[in-house]
């Protein structure tokens, strides 16, 4: 694995998509093999986690993580998206009959685990097509809800009619359905106005780069660029020995030997993620395991 395959930090701006975003990393790094994890609506802004290069294979360690974010919503008013780009479908000025506490406990009422109907305009699949797809022709996908954990939620501030909020969510969680389903809980309705994503997992958005500052922030090794398995702080690790290498080159399992703790931990990371370990040495990324009957088996193999 070199210096140019890893995780890359991107602070994204409002009014692009992540695709947007992530075709801008290719021509600044002059690479191909660009993706991202985690995706954002255009009008959202915040933590968007791009990985560079063969990290590209690790897409599913980092979709587990959970998310967080800092949310304004405006009661009174749902649209068809569920967000303040869609069409005004019911209008309702009970929002002025609302106090603080009755505010405070709806959404501390969402806290925990429980079912969410994603919004029309989502990317999940209903009779074989993407709801989005269904929803701009006009039809209403039938969406099943799914069970989401809200970890932790909290108002920011009321300025009726809006609201500001945070929330630690997990994967798969939709802030604009959240947002839709505390207005019908409060009577009027909600939509989403911003949307903001502060942290995925142990990456902060302090620490992230601009998408058009890509290359310098891999050139100077800044705190938004992670080689190797500093990019993989949750995952549990196991440090490989010039034989052990050979026998991971060879995708052969090795002895499961002194597997050690993650330097940093993420909650909800997820069965998959937990059963994973990091093989290196010296730094350099070798290889995803498995542990199995005391051995580890390689599942991705990065070294030639």
């Amino acid at each position: 694995m070199t210096t140019e395959a890893g995780l890359l930090l991107v602070d994204k701006p409002a009014g692009a998509t992540s695709h947007d975003i992530v075709l801008r990393i290719r021509r600044k790094l002059g690479l191909r093999r660009v993706g991202h994890t985690g995706t954002l609506d255009p009008f959202a802004t915040g933590l968007l986690l791009s990985l560079v290069g063969s990290f590209t294979r690790l897409a599913d360690l980092y979709h587990v993580l959970p998310k967080c974010y800092e949310a304004t919503m405006m009661l009174g008013r749902e649209t068809d998206t569920d967000d303040l780009t869609g069409k005004t479908v019911s209008e309702d000025a009970g929002w002025r009959e609302l106090d603080g506490g009755a505010i405070r406990a709806s959404f501390a009422a969402r806290e925990g685990v429980g079912p969410q109907v994603p919004t029309s305009y989502s990317a999940r699949r209903a009779g074989g097509e993407r709801a989005y797809a269904l929803a701009r022709r006009g039809e209403r996908p039938a969406l099943e809800a799914r069970e989401v954990t809200i970890h932790e939620i909290a108002v920011m501030d009321i300025d009726l009619p809006r609201v500001r909020f945070r929330a630690s969510v997990s994967t798969g969680t939709y802030i604009r359905a959240l947002a839709r389903d505390i207005g019908r809980d409060l009577g009027p309705g909600a939509h989403l106005t911003a949307l903001h994503r502060t942290a995925i997992g142990p990456f902060r958005v302090d620490e992230a780069t601009s998408p058009d500052a890509a290359r310098e922030a891999v050139a100077a090794a800044s705190s938004a660029w992670r080689p190797g398995v500093a990019a993989l702080p949750w995952v549990r690790r196991r440090e490989l020995n010039d034989e052990e290498r050979d026998e991971i080159r060879c995708g052969r399992s090795v002895e499961r030997g002194d597997v050690r703790p993650p330097p940093g931990r993420a909650r909800d990371s997820g069965d998959a993620a937990a059963k994973r370990i990091a093989l290196y040495a010296s730094g350099e990324l070798f290889a995803i395991a498995e542990e199995r009957d005391g051995r580890l088996y390689p599942k991705k193999v990065f070294v030639a």
